[in-house]
């Protein structure tokens, strides 16, 4: 046991990582009702956190006022006046590394993630491949607050009720009538994400079905553009992408009946929400331990391992294997409505 009364939790990006604390600390301040815990993370990652008690939000402006290593000292200053006992870096990254060691200075206790780099070589390296479920990125979160001394079960999970629609939601998707479905088709690297011609096709079945609606996430002027052009194809679709804020956009998740990601940022907030979240996977896998959480394994939509046997063939998506760009194309379209109508 310990005696630490305020932690501060250093998670700055990607956005999917970020998430995916969210359920680790919702079952933290449950089971420590008394532990204060600050986040340290990117402005507009603050909706996030809203709905957990005992946990304040402190913004990063890594970019500007808190850009190089004289803004993260002047981080630390800000920071050392909220009286925090430990440190918890989820990161354990170079600007984490930097703003422990000033912690550390003041004899702050300090623990952080290990990222298992070893076992996921092992996994992603096409010679010897050790193909086996990694530990979930969730439970090497939850390490790290147990190696302060802290107990931690994450796996009876207690999910937030299901929000009331803001007046936002309502006003662009009209009042819930049907079963919604949540698609968010981009993802950062393109080995990630379903082709778009073979997703429309996805699209164009759902939305021929009574009673359901489509509602297609994204995020930047380019993906708002393309699902605004599918969108106006199909009575029942809606294109939701740069039209509300963060915290609305969640409002609007936790409201659907599935979401449909890929391995990618969407996924993780649909998830962290309790919602039914299936995913499609290129040449990432979920055995990395990036899978969301809280699903099960059949929610993944994996393309034909027996014809692409290397997968998964990088951690992120960055590297390819050669001859496997199109791996997603052995997803057909109709496995993927298929799955989504049976978990409907």
């Amino acid at each position: 046991m310990n005696n630490f009364k305020h932690l501060l939790v250093i998670r700055l990006s990607a956005m999917g990582d970020v998430a995916m604390t969210v359920p680790v600390l919702r079952a933290f301040v449950n089971q420590h009702p008394t532990v204060k815990v600050t986040v340290l993370s990117k402005p507009f990652l603050k909706p996030l956190f809203t709905d957990i008690k005992n946990v304040t939000f402190y913004a990063a402006d890594v970019n500007n006022k808190h850009k190089g290593f004289w803004g993260i000292y002047i981080l630390f200053k800000e920071l050392k006046l909220m009286k925090i006992d430990a440190v918890v870096d989820l990161h354990n990254v170079l600007r984490s590394k930097i703003l422990r060691f000033f912690f550390k200075l003041l004899f702050v206790k300090v623990a952080y993630i290990d990222k298992g780099r070893k076992e996921k070589k092992a996994l992603t390296r096409s010679k010897n491949k050790i193909f086996k479920q990694l530990k979930t990125t969730h439970e090497r979160y939850a390490d790290v607050l147990r190696k302060l001394g802290f107990q931690l079960n994450i796996s009876n999970p207690k999910f937030p009720k299901k929000q009331k629609l803001l007046q936002e939601v309502i006003s662009l998707t009209g009042c819930k009538e049907e079963k919604w479905i949540g698609i968010a088709p981009f993802a950062q690297y393109n080995s990630k994400m379903y082709p778009l011609d073979l997703m429309e096709q996805v699209i164009a079945n759902l939305a021929t079905k009574e009673n359901l609606r489509v509602l297609l996430f994204g995020g930047g002027k380019k993906e708002v553009l393309i699902l605004e052009n599918i969108a106006k194809k199909y009575s029942n679709v809606i294109n939701i992408a740069g039209k509300i804020k963060l915290n609305v956009e969640l409002n609007l998740i936790s409201n659907l009946d599935c979401m449909v990601s890929m391995d990618s940022g969407n996924a993780h907030f649909s998830a962290m929400l309790g919602v039914n979240t299936l995913t499609i996977w290129g040449v990432t896998h979920p055995f990395t331990g990036f899978a969301p959480y809280n699903q099960p394994f059949e929610n993944a939509i994996l393309p034909n391992l027996k014809k692409y046997p290397n997968i998964p063939c990088s951690i992120y998506g960055n590297k390819v294997c050669n001859g496997y760009e199109d791996v997603m194309r052995s997803i057909l379209p109709k496995t993927v409505i298929k799955k989504i109508l049976e978990s409907l």
